[in-house]
């Protein structure tokens, strides 16, 4: 297996040694390199053997010292250095196959790649990995992963995800415990599928897992309009997330506390106040959404304490989802003092269903058409996450310039999880605001 490079960084060791775009990778340390988790690992220590096919097909090895925390320089056509691997489950909860049709195709992918687990903290199943990838994630001591678990009884959780390898995740679970390496479970709460007694027992199982299982996020299961031939679920009442809360901070506590938590749209939909700041711990779930408004308000009240009040007033329409909408407006009037008004208007999500109520799933066409022509501002916010990661579209395939136009002001993403950035974003906005 042989890997072209595409870029050689300048200055790097790669550079040095002579190597070129356009030539291959072909071993390192005398192993076949099979992807990214491979080179990183051989290319780690302080002597690294290689071997790279020149553009006339000539091998040339290295024999290369250096610091363990200095890289090579080499840039892959991809990446993982191979494909990303695909989900072959057809789990009833699945979002993707609750997405209209005709959007861009990226929006239908579904990968199931425990490099991606590593690397990104994308959550992974276990039910695509061979045994002998399995044994390959054992030995390159790869920690910690994030799994999708969704339920501990075998059986329950292969009628949920709809594979057949599905009931093996104690087994695997308990490997990854026994050899020392450390996971994050994640739980998509179905009611009458993996609630009441199953949750119970899910848990109790994760916890005779730790320290290997660190921490388990609970989580409502999403379901949108979209649903026509798909597996009849029932959606998330507010009485089926408060029994869920009770459940979960219950077991947390019984745990010692900084094990499981459920996520904050759970407690929104619940209609309960989030918890404090202090009770997430390390924050180890937040890309569940667990504890992210505490840790968005944590940061943004320290860094508003350093700032001074601007010299005239400025207001600021903001759009977002429901379900955050009323602590993100008790989160900015905190600017008030400050001469910045910041005033919060709720989307509707029409695009999936009113049911669907995050803010990363609103899309400019609902933003349009519920509001255009009734707000008005120099400049208006959203949260970032209502963008494609590093481009400015929404999950509708508008462009940010559309929104703009449409509304007639310059509409401009903040970040969405980090309050100390929040607080300089809006700042900026504002004194640009008032220098027009």
């Amino acid at each position: 297996m042989k890997h072209r490079i595409v870029t050689v960084d300048a200055g790097s060791i790669a550079e040095e040694l002579g190597i070129r775009p356009n030539w291959k990778l072909v071993s390192m340390n005398g192993e076949t390199v099979r992807d990214v988790i491979d080179y990183e690992l051989f290319s780690g220590g302080e002597l690294v053997t290689a071997v790279f096919e020149d553009e006339n097909g000539e091998e040339n090895e290295f024999e290369i010292e250096k610091e363990p925390w200095e890289t090579l320089g080499l840039g892959f056509e991809t990446g993982l250095m191979s494909p990303v691997r695909q989900c072959s489950n057809h789990c009833v909860f699945c979002f993707i196959d609750q997405m209209p049709k005709g959007y861009r195709g990226t929006l239908y992918f579904k990968d199931d790649d425990w490099r991606l687990s590593l690397i990104m903290g994308n959550y992974v199943t276990l039910t695509n990995v061979s045994d002998a990838e399995f044994s390959r994630i054992i030995e390159r001591r790869v920690s910690p992963l994030y799994i999708s678990v969704h339920a501990t009884d075998g059986e329950v959780r292969r009628n949920i995800m709809r594979s057949k390898n599905a009931d093996r995740i104690m087994e695997r679970l308990t490997a990854l415990n026994e050899n020392g390496l450390r996971f994050h479970a994640q739980v998509v709460l179905c009611p009458g599928l993996n609630d009441g007694k199953i949750l119970d027992k899910t848990l109790s199982d994760l916890a005779s897992l730790r320290p290997g299982a660190a921490s388990v996020a609970v989580v409502p299961l999403g379901l949108t309009r979209h649903r026509e031939g798909l597996y009849p679920l029932s959606p998330m009442t507010r009485d089926d997330a408060k029994r869920a809360v009770k459940t979960v901070e219950a077991f947390n506590e019984k745990a010692g506390g900084g094990f499981c938590f459920c996520s904050d749209e759970m407690y929104l939909r619940a209609g309960l106040p989030l918890p404090p700041y202090e009770y997430y711990g390390d924050f180890d779930q937040i890309e569940n959404g667990v504890g992210l408004y505490r840790l968005l308000e944590d940061g943004f009240v320290y860094a508003l304490s350093e700032m001074a009040p601007l010299p005239r007033p400025v207001a600021i329409p903001s759009f977002c989802g429901t379900a955050i909408a009323g602590y993100m407006q008790e989160l900015f009037d905190r600017l008030i003092p400050y001469n910045i008004r910041v005033t919060v208007h709720p989307v509707r999500n029409d695009f999936f269903g009113e049911s669907v109520t995050v803010s990363g799933l609103v899309t400019a066409g609902d933003i349009i058409k519920q509001y255009a022509g009734k707000v008005a501002g120099a400049a208006a916010i959203i949260p970032s996450t209502m963008l494609r990661e590093r481009d400015d579209v929404f999950l509708d395939g508008t462009r940010l310039k559309g929104l703009s136009d449409a509304l007639g002001m310059e509409v401009v993403p903040v970040t969405a999880d980090d309050g100390e950035a929040l607080v300089r974003e809006i700042f900026e906005l504002s004194k640009r605001i008032i220098e027009k």
